[in-house]
């Protein structure tokens, strides 16, 4: 005959495991992506104040961090840019990837119901979609 099993199972330690950690809402996931897709437009905002100063960008990169703020809980990193690329090219691939980056922030503030967010975001989305060559 076989032996009796002594031991929890691997599922029982698991799921030990699993009720041990700390659980988020789904709103504070959304809270988290969120912060991160903001966090990753201003910098490339800031990158693009570097290569064309334009107050425009200034007010822009302020009213992200602000709302990066809110999200977080404190204000968020930001990194020196880097002047070193130029070109019409490289500041187009900059306005393309702020304008990606908005629209994922937008469809994450939609998702979350943060209708300041949402707003900033599409504000940022129509204005690097315009300066986007086609």
């Amino acid at each position: 005959m076989y032996e009796p099993i002594r031991t929890k199972s691997v599922h029982t330690l698991a799921d030990d495991a699993l009720r041990d950690l700390p659980r988020r809402t789904r709103e504070e996931e959304l809270d988290i992506r969120l912060a991160g897709h903001l966090t990753a437009l201003l910098t490339v905002t800031d990158e693009l104040r570097v290569l064309t100063p334009d107050t425009s960008l200034d007010t822009a990169a302020a009213e992200l961090a602000a709302v990066v703020a809110r999200l977080s809980g404190h204000a968020p990193l930001r990194a020196e840019p880097s002047a070193r690329r130029g070109g019409a090219g490289h500041v187009a691939s900059l306005h393309q990837r702020a304008r990606m980056l908005a629209g994922n922030a937008l469809s994450v503030a939609t998702s979350r119901g943060d209708e300041a967010a949402a707003q900033l975001a599409a504000e940022r989305m129509s204005a690097h979609g315009e300066l986007v060559p086609a």
